[in-house]
């Protein structure tokens, strides 16, 4: 992996760190209407799950704890990918709570729109970091390929 990449990479976490950061601490400290917010979609899962506690509170508290820590992990380059994984799983319910606009009409439903295309993009970034390979780990797979190919052309002139 180039040096641009790494850099890339870095400024990518970084940047993509603050809304989980600020969203997490404001749901853990001031849940607010995030429960009544999010009690259909815990409903719904709650038929699947239904081990899932059925303190709604404590839930979207919860999460946001996992926001503010994996937020804050990720933007310090501990265990991003870990982190970026975290902030994946916790975003699909956050939106699907928080901006269901296929229930919505009018000026409501362009708004949520909006906001869930733009968790979709967030979502979109936390898998890039997710599959993001360390400058290690492609320093030693591009090691073992140039090995690989010393070796072939050694077998074909020998």
């Amino acid at each position: 992996m180039a040096l641009g990449s790494s850099l890339l990479q870095t400024a990518g976490r970084v940047l993509t760190a603050p809304i989980f950061i600020t969203g997490g601490y404001s749901a853990l400290t001031s849940p607010g209407g995030r429960v009544q917010a999010a009690a259909p979609t815990l409903d719904a899962i709650r038929e699947y799950l239904p081990v899932l506690p059925e303190d709604d509170e404590l839930l979207v508290r919860a999460n946001g704890g996992l926001q503010l820590l994996a937020g804050t992990t990720m933007a310090l380059g501990f265990k991003p990918r870990l982190s970026a994984l975290a902030l994946a799983g916790s975003l699909v319910p956050t939106t699907l709570a928080g901006h269901a606009f296929w229930d919505m009409d009018g000026a409501d439903a362009a708004a949520h729109k909006t906001h869930f295309s733009k968790n979709v993009a967030a979502l979109g970034g936390l898998l890039l970091v997710a599959g993001a390979q360390t400058t290690k780990q492609a320093a030693k797979k591009a090691a073992q390929k140039a090995a690989k190919k010393a070796q072939k052309k050694a077998l074909k002139q020998g």
